[in-house]
């Protein structure tokens, strides 16, 4: 915020003849004003700065999000298991290389009761995985995943049904993660 300049008055000025002092009113005090107000007047703002503005209002004014808890998901162990197998079907439709399901149902503080995780050599092979899993999962058990993520850059694609979790991973970002590795107390199984 620009501090505005103190007013210096022009109304008064003194002048010093022959030995007496006298007091003239300045023929300068209208402009003294016009130039106050000129100073007090707001610089104009830049379409970037109106944008930034309009966007904090739009921020602020949303209510918060509160992060709602995961739903949980009552299946039967035929309805997981063929959705399981729909999955790795998925991945194995399309190529997907070094396919591990790790079960976590017998850890107490678990995400969801799989992970299946399977890795490819490209971007565009991670997207072909991604979509061939999505499709055969709807196709096999009519089950479309609650959320999925990654699609944007294509190097780590989440694909959640809430109680199995499919990664379709970059190979280098999956090492890179390690999965496996942060969840070692599950029971793995390899496919391929």
């Amino acid at each position: 915020m620009a501090k505005t300049p103190l007013k210096k008055s022009a109304s008064k000025k003194t002048t010093r003849s022959s030995g007496s002092v006298s007091k003239k009113s300045s023929s300068a005090k209208a402009p003294a004003k016009k130039s106050a107000a000129k100073k007090t007047a707001k610089k104009p703002v830049s379409e970037k700065e109106l944008l930034q503005r309009e966007a904090n209002k739009i921020v602020n004014s949303e209510k918060k999000k509160k992060s709602k808890p995961r739903p949980k998901k009552h299946a039967t162990k035929e309805q997981t298991s063929s959705l399981l197998e729909a999955v790795i079907d998925g991945m194995q439709e399309k190529k997907g290389k070094n396919i591990t399901v790790i079960d976590l149902q017998k850890l107490e503080n678990r995400v969801c009761d799989f992970f299946v995780i399977c890795d490819a050599d490209s971007t565009t092979h991670v997207n072909a995985i991604a979509d061939s899993v999505e499709e055969i999962a709807k196709k096999k058990t009519n089950e479309s995943p609650y959320h999925t993520e990654g699609y944007q850059n294509s190097e780590w694609i989440i694909i959640d049904y809430i109680n199995i979790v499919a990664h379709v991973f970059l190979k280098e970002k999956r090492e890179f993660y390690n999965i496996e590795g942060l969840w070692a107390d599950g029971e793995f199984k390899h496919y391929n």
